[in-house]
């Protein structure tokens, strides 16, 4: 062990303000993530005196289920406005800033190998949590302060970029679905004289409703499961999805004979649209890996590579209301969240002119271009990011 590791005890202490003057009724918990968010309990009804206060600069830590998730859910509150969290929760603070600071902490928490400590000191049951002695145990390092406080500059700043480019993605999403709410659902381009109305939505009498498969090849992943490898090749479901990426830190790999027998049904392709057909149903991924290195699994499949002139059209068609109205009419009554391929393909399709076509490609596609550009930076950005959490171990 490096000479300035230290045991996590001689740094924090743990700090209990409850709530007895009920200054706030506002109760968090702490995602797997390490975020507050707002707490998903049932707390009509409850004592909240007896609820912990939380102040800026303290920590929280939900010391249950780390067995289950394989990650302890701690953060850091930052808030001016105080909060309340469970009373189960361990709740501490630093002793002395001027030795270690609170943000570095966070960034050492964040790390994978600390959530791997904290689970090994469970024994890795289902129900196991940590104690509190078992967190002061747990060594860190200590630079100098003000080292310290330079990682923790050189983060922030990576993760303000990431933050104001997922921003510029956000609006420049909002911009695309404008457009085609203009022109696909408001109709405000042109003034046409007749419609013709469905079930979820109208056309102009000139235009054509289509299934989905007419226009577009439709698949889906498998449906077994794999077993994991120590290398090879990603598999993504559902839960990996994001806008323009998916998500490999927290998916396993498969072998490259498995890989291979995947894709025989589902091989993903640059310019592929993937489509979560079980749990949180309708997630969209839009594909812009050049090199792709995963296979799919319960997930739906949209082969718009195969006809690039469409596939910006497709992409916001699936976002629009009419695919969430046509998803939750086979969702009404149902106990299971999982759609079928079936009703994927038999998505129906609002097929416009082709002037009208051409004319929203020719607006939306610098729009997407830009929004790829984006999601490749921050991809490199997150990557320096984990880095740099990497590297505290060598300070």
């Amino acid at each position: 062990m490096r000479s300035n590791y230290d045991v996590l005890g001689k740094h924090i202490r743990l700090v209990d303000f409850r709530n007895k003057d009920e200054v706030t009724n506002t109760v968090l918990g702490i995602s797997i993530n390490k975020e507050f968010m707002p707490s998903v309990a049932n707390v009509i009804g409850t004592d909240l005196s007896r609820y912990k206060l939380i102040q800026k600069g303290m920590f929280a830590c939900n010391p249950m289920h780390v067995g289950r998730d394989e990650r302890l859910p701690i953060a850091l509150y930052k808030d001016d406005i105080p909060a309340i969290v469970s009373p189960a929760y361990f709740m501490f603070e630093i002793i002395d800033p001027t030795i270690l600071d609170m943000d570095y902490l966070m960034m050492w928490f964040r790390r994978p190998e600390f959530d791997r400590e904290c689970w090994f000191m469970t024994d890795g049951s289902v129900r196991g949590g940590i104690t509190w002695d078992d967190l002061c145990r747990i060594s860190i390092p200590v630079p100098p302060i003000e080292k310290q406080r330079s990682i923790v500059k050189a983060y922030q700043t990576i993760t303000d970029r990431i933050a104001l480019k997922r921003k510029i993605n956000e609006n420049l999403e909002a911009t695309i679905q404008a457009v085609f709410k203009s022109l696909f659902i408001d109709y405000e381009r042109a003034t046409y004289s007749e419609f013709t109305e469905f079930e979820f939505g109208k056309y102009p009498i000139n235009w054509n409703l289509v299934d989905m498969d007419s226009l577009v090849d439709v698949r889906d992943g498998t449906h077994d499961s794999p077993s994991p490898t120590e290398s090879g090749k990603y598999l993504i479901t559902s839960r990996h999805l994001l806008p323009y990426a998916v998500d490999r830190s927290n998916a396993y790999l498969i072998s490259e004979a498995d890989f291979r027998k995947v894709n025989e049904r589902s091989k993903v392709e640059y310019g592929d649209i993937l489509f979560s057909m079980i749990g949180t149903i309708g997630t969209i991924s839009f594909i812009t890996d050049q090199k792709i290195d995963f296979a799919i699994k319960n997930v739906g499949l949209f082969r718009t590579s195969q006809n690039p002139a469409i596939r910006h059209f497709i992409l916001s068609y699936l976002k629009s209301e009419i695919v969430k109205k046509y998803i939750a009419s086979y969702m009404a009554g149902s106990t299971q969240s999982y759609v079928s391929l079936n009703v994927l393909r038999k998505i129906p399709l609002i097929l416009p002119s082709e002037d009208v076509l051409q004319y929203f490609e020719k607006q939306v596609t610098p729009l997407f271009a830009k929004m790829i550009e984006n999601t490749h930076e921050i991809t490199k950005l997150s990557d320096l990011k984990d880095a740099i959490t990497t590297s505290m171990s060598s300070h």
